[in-house]
């Protein structure tokens, strides 16, 4: 924070602006639109000075301007502070520019050298107009906040519509499913014999419970995937990090899912080191990612096929987890896409699921400044990546 303080307060330009962005593939054409659009609208570079910050890199600056959302566009100098955010923050630079540069002009004026020929009387209607000015954009900037509060708010009623839109229609088909298993069982013990010579027997019964069960935890998922989806799209995504072992924890969630896998008779192959570093991470939120990126690769992995899940040791301050499988792969021009919210490919839109597991993946993993992306091929499956910080005790500082 010193260091970028003494290179913006040392800059000559009279506008200073610092444009804060993260790692999602679209930064860089950010980046790229906010300064053509500088150029477009200054007449000459040397007035601004624009300062690009990764937050993923220096995250305590973030917390230093309390950002919310990236990109963000700050304008700190001349005061007062002002904070553009969302997507389109070409069009905001544009409203807004004119009155920066107003207000560049009228800061600048009690700061130069009086002339004597300049009555005293002008200076102070100058400091006069500069309150004015700092008043008025702070009530523009007021409304700007509450338009976007708005906005947020609409957003999310509708989403949590299209929740409870989808629940209702996909929670028909396992309901189906489990209704049909205990009909069947409710039949076969009333009738031993039913036509077509089906006889009751362990093993159909067998066969049948394990279905029930099967299409009951289904419907736990979903509501699961709905109740967390509508809690974190209506509060503040908070995450309580503690030292954890992350390969013990992947161990359970291999565990739970163990009748998934029997089910379509996959192969699972772990590559688990036993010297793994402790992680710095909320287990419970850790947990929801593993779960997600394992429950995607059963659904796409066939019959008596293979997942594969190996923990990395990658640097002295970071492990990465992979999880891969031999399904149909993913488009690369859908591999950007598929975390974010609600986004589905074509192929699954007639499949359960809402869209929102890899984007909560996603929001679990920057939360915990880690990076998350997929690596796949059309017919030759697809890994998932994500890594998260290990675990420094207070004696190693």
């Amino acid at each position: 924070m010193e260091a970028l303080s003494k290179q913006l307060n040392g800059s000559e330009a009279p506008l200073q602006l610092l444009l804060f962005v993260d790692k999602r593939p679209t930064a860089s054409e950010r980046i790229r639109q906010i300064r053509n659009c500088l150029k477009e609208l200054a007449d000459d570079e040397n007035y601004y000075e624009l300062q690009v910050v990764d937050v993923s890199e220096q995250p305590h600056l973030a917390e230093h301007f309390k950002l919310v959302a990236t990109p963000s566009l700050i304008k700190i100098h001349p005061e007062p502070r002002q904070t553009l955010a969302g997507s389109n923050l070409v069009a905001q630079l544009k409203e807004w520019w004119t009155r920066w540069q107003r207000s560049v002009d009228e800061y600048s004026v009690p700061h130069r050298v009086a002339q004597p020929s300049q009555p005293f009387a002008q200076s102070d209607e100058s400091i006069k107009s500069v309150a004015h000015s700092a008043e008025l954009i702070q009530l523009s900037d007021e409304i700007f906040r509450l338009q976007r509060e708005k906005e947020d708010l609409q957003a999310q009623l509708q989403f949590k519509d299209q929740l409870i839109a989808m629940l209702a229609h996909d929670l028909r088909n396992p309901l189906t499913a489990v209704s049909i298993a205990l009909e069947t069982l409710e039949q076969l013990r009333k009738n031993p014999k039913l036509e077509g010579g089906t006889r009751l027997n362990p093993e159909l019964i067998a066969q049948l419970v394990r279905h029930a069960r099967t299409q009951t935890k289904a419907i736990d998922r979903m509501i699961t995937d709905i109740l967390q989806a509508a809690r974190d799209k209506s509060a503040e995504f908070r995450i309580q990090p503690r030292e954890l072992d992350l390969g013990r924890l992947c161990l359970e969630v291999i565990d739970r899912l163990c009748e998934q896998f029997q089910a379509k008779s996959q192969k699972i192959k772990t590559d688990i080191p036993s010297d793994l570093p402790k992680v710095y991470a909320d287990r419970e939120r850790v947990k929801q990612v593993l779960v997600n990126l394992l429950d995607n690769a059963i659904k796409y992995t066939p019959e008596q096929g293979t997942i594969e899940i190996a923990i990395l040791h990658r640097t002295t301050q970071k492990v990465q987890v992979s999880i891969c499988d031999d399904g149909p792969g993913i488009p690369s021009e859908n591999q950007k896409s598929i975390f974010e919210e609600q986004f589905r490919l074509k192929r699954d839109e007639a499949k359960e699921g809402y869209g929102i597991g890899l984007a909560l993946c996603k929001r679990v993993v920057r939360a915990h400044y880690g990076q998350i992306w997929v690596d796949s091929s059309p017919q030759q499956g697809s890994c998932f990546h994500f890594t998260l910080p290990v675990f420094r005790s207070v004696s190693s500082l």
